[in-house]
């Protein structure tokens, strides 16, 4: 399959993902109720994190070396064999830890029924073998399997979850999803591989130091991201938990869309570097940056002014709370932005391994430390400044590696001249803001925000992107 249609699957695969939750949890949040969706995401996030250990760099891994098996029938089913059965190991290894941390540690036992259930998650996670697919390139199955898995998600939602004691089926429901990939996967994989018992001795001996890497440098990250939720629940209460993760989840699929823009990035300038074409990388990275302004700006505005009713119409009342910490976390989509250019289109395609895991080792450290000093006497507020100190940590030290090797930069010049120019339409929303009925000023604002952005990057700044866009659509129109 061609690499603009494994781009094009893969753009579509990141963006549904969050277009379901986007669908899902405003209902789930009125229905549940912030505590018991509160639950749901701390039991949830105890899950993945153990999921994690289960999957310790097994995904890197998988894909590299399936990718590189590719084509070798005999060498492909070696790879997966090998790496399918370090990842069952690993699997029963961390379910028997979990169950003894279910019942020796005290934060837990009022969860004790989810987080059994959640064992069904981590098993059928470890049979979902993505990296498998990924490796093979077969990104249209994994986008058609997830697309109708997650139908079938949605409508189970729906139809079953209808009053706030309903929460211990929607974590079901949640489970059932891993339940239900794992067992389409295990299936399907039988066309590409046949599995057969691998010397233990010699896997490790081929694949301790890559998983060790790989699997070190996945779990720094976690610390300042999903071990977020973790930590937050145990130091605190249910309904901290639901109003950090309803303001975090706001941002997340703010910024999938332009998440998906960086990943079609990433190809495209790793072939530019394997040819050494540094000025075109140059010329990449600068309309990376642009494209990010032009997304970043106008969003950050209209959520930081209409925050209030943004949480209303995502999650319903009783998340006011959630309103300052979307407030706080929003500028994060400019920052993380950033950090995407600078790590998935540079030090990535560079193979700086050292420095992304230097990268990933300091955002770790940054979050471990703010999560004790914060955590515990600011509740969800300081989980939310956890995450913003340590995505600051990150985007320094990436730029600080990006310009060693490089000497890229950014140009404080033109995030001055975007500053400038989108402040008028900040001052615009905040008086639209006082109208009497917010939600009508709320889609007046998005209005306005659409046609002064336009005229902006149109007239002003003329982003030379934008301007194309425009054009091209102009001539087909009237052509």
């Amino acid at each position: 399959m061609g690499l603009k249609k494994n781009i094009a699957y893969s753009s579509i695969l990141t963006t549904s993902l969050y277009f379901f939750q986007f669908i899902t949890y405003p209902y789930v949040s009125r229905v549940l109720g912030v505590t018991n969706i509160g639950i749901c995401n701390f039991v949830q996030s105890v899950v993945l994190f153990t999921s994690l250990f289960s999957t310790f760099g097994i995904t890197a891994l998988g894909i590299r070396e399936i990718a590189a098996a590719k084509g070798d029938k005999e060498r492909l089913d070696k790879a997966f064999s090998g790496i399918f059965q370090i990842n069952l190991l690993f699997t029963f290894f961390v379910i028997v830890l979990y169950i003894i941390a279910i019942e020796i540690l005290p934060q837990l036992t009022p969860y004790r029924k989810l987080l059994y259930i959640g064992i069904l998650q981590i098993l059928f996670n470890t049979l979902i073998i993505e990296w498998l697919f990924k490796g093979l390139e077969d990104f249209k199955y994994i986008t058609m399997r997830t697309i109708v898995v997650r139908i079938t998600y949605v409508v189970s939602i729906f139809v079953f979850i209808r009053d706030k004691e309903d929460y211990n089926l929607y974590f079901v429901i949640t489970v059932g999803l891993y339940v239900l990939n794992g067992l389409i996967n295990s299936i399907y994989s039988h066309k590409f591989v046949k599995f057969s018992w691998q010397s233990i001795r010699v896997v490790f001996k081929r694949y301790s130091f890559p998983i060790l890497f790989l699997g070190c440098q996945t779990l720094l990250q976690t610390l300042y991201t999903s071990f977020n939720v973790v930590y937050l629940g145990f130091v605190s209460n249910d309904d901290q938990v639901g109003y950090y993760t309803t303001a975090t989840k706001i941002q997340n699929i703010i910024l999938a869309l332009y998440t998906s823009f960086t990943l079609v990035m990433m190809p495209r300038i790793s072939a530019m570097l394997a040819a050494n074409d540094m000025d075109n990388v140059r010329i990449m990275i600068r309309k990376s940056f642009s494209i990010l302004y032009t997304f970043a700006f106008p969003i950050i505005i209209i959520t930081e002014v209409f925050a209030p009713e943004i949480v209303a119409i995502i999650a319903g009342s009783g998340y006011e709370p959630a309103v300052p910490l979307l407030r706080i976390v929003t500028p994060l989509i400019l920052i993380i932005g950033l950090e995407q250019i600078l790590i998935v289109q540079l030090l990535m395609p560079l193979r700086a391994d050292k420095m992304v895991f230097a990268n990933s080792l300091i955002g770790g450290l940054v979050g471990m430390l703010f999560n004790m000093l914060l955590v515990s006497r600011l509740q969800s507020m300081g989980s939310v400044l956890v995450w913003t100190f340590s995505e600051i940590a990150v985007f320094i030290s990436a730029y600080y590696f990006v310009w060693k090797l490089t000497k890229i930069t950014i140009s404080l010049k033109e995030i001055v001249k975007y500053i400038v120019s989108f402040l008028p339409l900040f001052v615009i929303c905040y008086l639209v803001s006082f109208m009497e009925f917010r939600f009508l000023a709320l889609l007046l604002a998005i209005g306005i925000t659409f046609l002064y952005t336009h005229f902006v990057l149109f007239y002003i700044i003329k982003n030379e992107i934008y301007v194309f866009m425009i054009l091209r659509v102009k001539n087909k129109i009237f052509s």
